[in-house]
């Protein structure tokens, strides 16, 4: 029986072995999008002398498959690229949200905020507290995956708890619930910019930031309970006997001074007053903030989420940041934001070869040609539509163990399967809703997850004796329990036929 068993691990360890080698082997998403762009360039060469071409399903028109590669479209290419880059929608909106995220975290607020959350929750609530704060942390972006893992492991080992689960809760938290939020976040405008252009392909859908929030409500308690339940009813027993061999007190210190908590009561106070001048503006039947029904769904309001965002997320960081004492001088304000905007040059690097990908997707006919044939393949198969959303989703989660980014992911996915499932008649928002939660719940068994090297060391500091192999038999009930409960809810939800966000 033992050898079996042994027989066993060392199959599936063999086999995480070659996901990660195979992973290692991926080239950076820089030169995964270069690759992508020859790629579409070939095919549109190979269809279009074979005469490939679609009957458009809205216009009736037959589409015929442009050749990148002729003269047309090197003239194409040459005039459009630097249009494709500036006019890339989701460029501009995610610059805008990390001004102001990225102004929260330079002053503190953010750090401050998470600690004070988890170090004054009630005990009997402590592995809720810790999924809640790593859930809504996300609004701090990557802040999250450094501070909530080692806190989570030193509550867990002041309340006499393995702080091994603690850590492993933690990241679970933060990675595994990355794109569900109480709050419209950074994730948000991203993937609804390139959701956006993706539909251009069939018919312009303008996907809002804002479009999956009803969804993501219900998501974050559905997310807390089962991880939760998972980590005191199984994780924390099944793993017992991996207690810390040594204590090391090394830690860093994640003490919330008087002066931050009184800076946390004047943000408070600020973000109250905030709320209560904005729903004093969209109250009236006849705001102008309201649509001409006196409507809030769609509504300029909506339409204009994302400075409304901006604003409340500076105004508390100024606030706190004159209490804090981060903010000394008027002039630290817009010091901190150039400072906050120093470490999206990478994603601005990566939006220029995504933008060319899409647009030369889009011009070349490839998109609807795919579209088109793959919406008839599978309406020949007659495969319902939960199914289908079943399989995008298992592909996504897929996917995400080879492409870790989840805005590379997208990008390479929304332009086939936005377009496809639009025919299908699947709306933009409800496939954008299924790749989230593949993408957030494989994010913690991703070899590719660069944060995964950290929370082993983090673990190695209260027991050297665990490994990568311990690390991925606590993540892999997570993953496969989240993914299951929270899919199951979402295509509970589209049989519901109710909307998983104000468009």
């Amino acid at each position: 029986m033992s050898t079996a068993i042994s027989q066993k691990t060392a199959s599936r360890t063999s086999m995480i072995d070659r996901i990660e080698r195979f992973g290692d082997k991926v080239p950076h998403p820089f030169y995964l999008f270069i690759f992508l762009c020859l790629g579409v360039m070939v095919l549109s060469w190979l269809l279009s002398i074979n005469g490939g071409s679609v009957t458009h399903p809205s216009s009736g028109e037959v589409v015929q498959v442009k050749n990148l590669l002729s003269g047309d479209g090197l003239v194409y290419i040459l005039q459009s690229t630097v249009n494709n880059f500036v006019s890339f929608k989701p460029l501009g909106l995610v610059l805008c949200m990390m001004l102001a995220v990225g102004l929260l975290q330079e002053v503190g607020l953010a750090d401050s905020a998470i600690k004070h959350s988890l170090l004054n929750a009630p005990r009997q609530f402590v592995t809720a507290s810790i999924f809640i704060t790593g859930i809504i942390g996300n609004l701090a972006s990557d802040a999250a995956f450094i501070l909530i893992p080692p806190l989570a492991g030193l509550i867990f080992a002041a309340t006499n708890r393995n702080p091994i689960v603690g850590i492993a809760a933690g990241f679970v938290a933060v990675a595994a619930g990355f794109t569900a939020n109480l709050f419209i976040a950074g994730t948000d405008v991203l993937l609804s910019g390139i959701s956006s252009e993706a539909s251009k392909i069939v018919e312009a859908v303008e996907v809002s930031p804002a479009a999956n929030w009803y969804f993501m409500l219900i998501s974050v308690p559905i997310l807390v309970v089962t991880g939760t339940l998972l980590t005191d009813k199984y994780i924390e027993p099944r793993f017992a006997h991996k207690m810390p061999a040594k204590a090391d007190n090394d830690e860093i210190s994640f003490t919330v001074t008087e002066q931050q908590k009184t800076a946390l009561r004047w943000s408070g106070i600020a973000s109250l007053l905030f709320i209560a001048v904005l729903v004093a503006l969209i109250w009236p039947e006849d705001s102008a903030l309201r649509n001409a029904e006196g409507g809030l769904v769609p509504s300029p309001f909506l339409k204009g989420i994302i400075p409304v965002i901006m604003a409340f997320f500076i105004m508390n960081a100024v606030v706190y940041g004159y209490k804090a004492g981060t903010i000394k001088s008027a002039s630290d304000v817009p010091d901190l934001m150039s400072k906050a905007l120093k470490g999206v040059g990478g994603y601005i690097v990566l939006v220029f070869v995504i933008a060319q990908f899409i647009a030369w997707f889009k011009w070349s006919n490839l998109a609807i040609y795919i579209a088109v044939n793959g919406a008839e393949w599978i309406s020949s198969v007659d495969m319902p539509k939960l199914l289908m959303m079943a399989v995008f989703m298992i592909l996504a989660g897929l996917m995400n163990l080879i492409v870790f980014s989840g805005s590379a992911q997208w990008a390479i996915m929304a332009p086939v399967f936005i377009p496809l499932f639009m025919l299908l008649g699947v709306e933009p928002q409800v496939t954008q809703m299924g790749y989230r939660i593949a993408d957030s719940t494989t994010n913690i068994i991703s070899p590719t997850n660069p944060y995964i090297p950290m929370v082993l060391a983090l673990i190695a500091k209260y027991n050297p004796e665990v490994k990568f192999g311990t690390f991925l038999a606590m993540m892999v009930p997570y993953a496969l329990v989240l993914f299951s409960v929270w899919g199951a809810c979402f295509l509970l939800y589209m049989v519901s036929g109710l909307p998983v966000g104000p468009m």
